[in-house]
């Protein structure tokens, strides 16, 4: 295999390598990489919030990505979000490099690695890092995706321990312009000691997909999911939409 042009980048932040959860605008990475695609990508989320205080109640991003090879995907965004009774306001810039570790198919199981570095506006919160594998496997029309994600913030005011994440989704692959299944998202809180009650954060729920042509080697994809709150930590509710523009 090829040796990845941005490997350094894994290396880096596997050094770096305190605490973060998932904001209702995170989406399920999968691992497979299209060479030369390009990409305009807009996320968005909303959570309830189970008690009145809870602060983050709706998220937004938005990226352009470049497949700049067979193996390397990488993509800038802006982040925006909206604490309770506030408007929405800038919170970040991040830069997501995913990385397809295997030919698609060759094994039962596909692995890729997701790679991001975030700038928060607060500069208190330093820099946050997140890094992990990605797993897909098929059965017939199902697809099937873990990832797993561990986060640290370094250089911050106050310092914490790194968090470990997990996303899953199971997909139906009915047709392209409509498929459906479920995705869930889960903050264990610190790695090595996982938590309960406010720390622990799980939500899951029905979930749809979809790719929708619109000209030659141009096409809208979209997927959405209603999650619901399993845990204490979590929101009792979260909407959350992506659609990529790809060209």
């Amino acid at each position: 295999m090829k040796t990845h042009p941005a490997a350094l980048l894994v290396a880096t932040t596997l050094l770096c390598l305190q605490n973060a959860y998932a904001g209702p605008a995170d989406y399920v990475y999968e691992p497979k990489v299209e060479y030369g695609e390009k990409e305009i990508d807009f996320k968005f989320g909303q959570a309830s919030r189970r008690a009145p205080d809870d602060d983050l109640q709706a998220a937004a991003s938005l990226g352009f990505g470049y497949g700049a090879t067979e193996h390397w995907f990488t993509e800038f965004y802006v982040k925006w979000e909206q604490p309770a009774s506030e408007s929405m306001k800038y919170e970040a810039l991040e830069w997501e490099n995913k990385f397809q570790l295997t030919e698609t198919g060759e094994y039962p199981v596909d692995v890729g690695f997701i790679a991001e570095i975030e700038r928060p506006r607060d500069h208190d919160e330093g820099w946050e890092v997140r890094i992990g594998p990605l797993f897909q496997t098929e059965f017939g029309k199902l697809q099937a995706n873990v990832n797993l994600l561990f986060t640290h913030n370094f250089d911050a005011a106050i310092s914490s321990p790194t968090q470990f994440g997990y996303q899953a989704q199971l997909k139906y692959r009915w047709k392209p312009a409509f498929e459906f299944g479920l995705q869930g998202f889960g903050d264990m809180g610190d790695w090595d000691h996982w938590g309960g009650g406010d720390q622990l954060s799980q939500r899951f729920g029905p979930a749809v997909f979809g790719r929708l042509g619109v000209g030659t080697h141009r096409a809208v994809r979209y997927n959405a999911a209603l999650l619901f709150g399993t845990t204490n930590g979590a929101p009792k509710q979260t909407f959350r939409l992506q659609t990529e523009y790809e060209f």
